[in-house]
């Protein structure tokens, strides 16, 4: 019998967790079998590219929205799969980079260095990466209790992040804007429902009809 999908809906069930954690790493793997089967279309390196870019920004807005769906629910349950959406999506973002450097660029780190100062989307995109680099390395509990206090304001770094990729996403289009604008808007919607007057409506909604089962 599978397991519950919440412990007494405080937290998600082993079988909730293992179904994130495939549907996060299913990409991933789909683009591993596609590189296997040379099945990448005419310009294998920027399919690569874009999918580990737009799969980062994905995961990166999923994780955004833990917060407000445990304001919705009134359960902490999201909150317990914020981290490993997160981790995801800072890989992704890793790839994201390795793809850049080691097959489009081929580790020619003149170019790259000339990128970061003459592409303002390159520019935005490694400055994305950079903020995420301590939420990933503090994203521990043991990192957490040692920085206390300082732990939430450090994971606020998260916000600028994904406006950051957004931007780099947009600024990276040339012509059809409707991707990235789409991601935009939930980014926006995401760090709109943090204001204390969208999230006070929220809670104000838990605690009228009781937590969502």
């Amino acid at each position: 019998m599978p397991a519950p999908a919440t412990n007494a809906g405080r937290r998600p069930g082993t079988a909730v967790r293992s179904a994130v954690f495939l549907a996060c790493l299913s990409p991933m793997l789909w683009m591993a079998l596609q590189v296997a089967r040379g099945d990448l279309g005419p310009d294998p390196v920027a399919r690569l590219t874009h999918e580990t870019g737009i799969w980062a920004l994905r995961l990166l807005l999923l994780s955004l929205a833990m917060t407000p769906l445990r304001r919705l629910t009134g359960s902490p349950w999201p909150l317990r799969l914020r981290r490993m959406i997160g981790l995801f999506a800072f890989a992704y973002a890793l790839l994201h980079l390795l793809v850049y450097v080691a097959l489009d660029l081929q580790a020619y780190w003149p170019q790259l260095l000339e990128d970061l100062v003459k592409r303002p989307f390159i520019t935005v995109g490694a400055a994305a990466l950079v903020l995420l680099v301590p939420l990933a390395l503090t994203s521990t509990r043991a990192m957490q209790r040692r920085l206390g206090r300082r732990w939430r304001p450090l994971h606020r770094l998260v916000y600028p992040a994904v406006l950051l990729a957004c931007l780099h996403f947009l600024w990276l289009v040339k012509a059809d804007w409707r991707e990235p604008a789409i991601h935009l808007g939930i980014a926006l919607l995401l760090l709109a429902l943090r204001l204390p007057p969208l999230a006070r409506v929220l809670t104000r909604h838990t605690a009228r009809d009781g937590p969502a089962a």
